[in-house]
């Protein structure tokens, strides 16, 4: 980091320095707040993000009208779900 951005006072993000080689280099590993070391923050991103689940299910992207789109997001989180259930019920009745 340039002597200039350790002794800026910045205060809106974008005008945050820069960060080069040197400070990822000498950052301290941390899991859970607590630093560790390369091997277990390298197991630990193996365990990061969404669990994994017994059925993928495949992504879809379709074309809806603006207003059923509104809709069902006003709906709340969740609202994919919802409209998965919605499709299979379609689907059920169709049989």
């Amino acid at each position: 980091m340039s002597e200039s951005a350790k002794t800026s006072n910045w205060t809106d993000p974008d005008d945050a320095p820069e960060l080069g080689p040197e400070f990822f280099q000498s950052a301290k590993r941390m899991v859970a707040g607590k630093p560790v070391s390369p091997a277990e923050f390298e197991a630990a991103k193996k365990r990061m993000g969404r669990p994994p689940v017994p059925l993928k299910r495949p992504t879809l992207n379709m074309r809806v009208d603006a207003d059923v789109l509104e809709a069902l997001k006003a709906s709340g989180k969740g609202w994919q779900t919802r409209v998965n259930t919605i499709l299979r019920q379609a689907v059920l009745e169709r049989r």
